[in-house]
């Protein structure tokens, strides 16, 4: 017997979870890049007072 198909399922698990945690970080960034900007755009002259 070969232990070939579970170090196969270890990678795939492996690779699968790395691909949803990396989707979900582009996710969240993108969208506190977007509050950001909308944060720049309701004060455009710097801090507010």
């Amino acid at each position: 017997m070969t232990h070939l198909p579970y170090i196969v399922a270890a990678y795939a698990l492996a690779l699968g979870a790395s691909a949803v945690l990396g989707i979900g970080a582009v996710i969240r960034l993108r969208r506190a890049r977007q509050a950001l900007a909308l944060v720049g755009r309701s004060f455009p002259e710097g801090r507010p007072s």
